[in-house]
């Protein structure tokens, strides 16, 4: 039997099988207009083909909780009742094809306010629909990116109650399950690393300062997200800086915490924060991180880099490296993953009722 295609529960909520699908941001959203930020035909349609195609559990991509907070004007947003109905239609039909529809709730600090990565990805103005990015310091991504302004203390508040309202609209979209966003170099990661955290107030400087404003959100959230649903958070466990830098040390620690305040599973991932690194990468490379918190905290783990094939998927989940594996490229690349991995290992996907109509 298929460890990758047993169902899995957190809270009240079952996934279906192993098999799930990362937030990766499509840029496609209106910038501008009533539909700014909203899900549009394209989006549906990404959603609906790998729900359709069997997998267990979809990550929309990096939605963001403010305007400002969007990687791209291009970028979905959950910060008003439009987008919240637009978002009903995917969260229904995911549903209906027995995927657990789930959404990642983000802020990109530093990082916002970019064109569209096949356009050049290069920071833009208010000319081409941008703005001034925030940060715990000031101090940019690198000599592309714009010196973004460092947030005051009553901002930070603001950010964290702009969370809250989010997971109260997802919850409204019809999401069972959500995730915090705290990797790859956006606001919540910028306030966890002193490579870029610099402040000297009681939002920076020790390991505590540099993660309240996480367990803020974190707290902010759990309060809204009912008890019987599931929330993740997303975490980039190192850096990969050799001085200076969030460390899997740091993530080990920070795991037993965040479990402690109400999240559910830990999306682990690397990187993201520092610009001009050198990444190891490789078949499966992150995976070992996931795997230190799975063994030395009480935190459930999801694994995800450069996972490709059913064989190595079944291997992470059954030797215990991770609960859940989440296929990104290969997901873009077959949306019906899930349902050839299931022929392959002998295991078993949803079939829609409309799949058992008579001829």
């Amino acid at each position: 039997m298929s460890t990758l295609f047993q169902p899995y529960t957190l809270r009240d909520v079952t996934i279906p099988n192993r098999v799930w699908m990362p937030p990766m941001c499509q840029y496609s959203a209106a910038p501008e207009g009533p539909g700014t930020g909203a899900p549009d035909d394209w989006h549906f349609a990404h959603y609906a083909a790998r729900a359709a195609g069997g997998t267990g559990l979809i990550v929309v991509e990096a939605t963001a909780v403010s305007p400002e907070g969007r990687i791209s004007p291009y970028d979905l947003g959950i910060w008003n009742d439009t987008q919240v109905e637009a978002f009903r239609r995917i969260t229904r039909f995911l549903v209906s094809q027995g995927t657990v529809p789930a959404v990642q709730l983000a802020h990109a600090g530093r990082k916002a306010s970019t064109e569209r990565p096949w356009k050049g990805g290069a920071p833009v103005g208010p000319d081409a629909h941008g703005w001034q990015p925030v940060a715990p310091s000031a101090v940019a991504f690198d000599e592309r990116h714009p010196v973004p302004d460092e947030l005051s203390v009553e901002q930070i508040h603001e950010i964290v109650g702009q969370f809250r309202a989010a997971a109260r609209r997802a919850l409204a979209a019809g999401f069972e399950i959500a995730e915090i966003h705290g990797a790859h170099g956006y606001l919540i990661n910028e306030f966890l690393s002193p490579h870029s955290n610099h402040r000297t107030d009681a939002y920076g400087g020790s390991y505590e300062n540099r993660t309240r404003f996480a367990l803020e959100v974190v707290d902010a959230v759990r309060e809204e997200w009912p008890d019987d649903k599931p929330l993740f958070f997303r975490v980039s466990a190192t850096d990969w800086l050799e001085e200076s830098g969030w460390t899997p040390d740091d993530t080990v620690r920070f795991a037993s915490e965040l479990h402690a305040h109400g999240i559910d599973l830990l999306d682990v991932s690397t990187g993201g924060n520092a610009s001009g690194v050198r990444i190891p990468t490789g078949p499966g490379y992150q995976v070992p991180f996931a795997a230190r918190v799975r063994n030395e905290t009480p935190m459930p783990v999801a694994a995800v880099g450069l996972i490709t094939d059913a064989e190595q998927a079944e291997k992470i989940v059954s030797n215990g490296e991770a609960d859940a594996v989440l296929l990104g490229r290969e997901l873009l690349r077959n949306p019906s993953w899930a349902r050839h991995a299931a022929r392959e290992l002998g295991g078993e996907v949803h079939v829609p009722d409309q799949y058992h109509r008579s001829v």
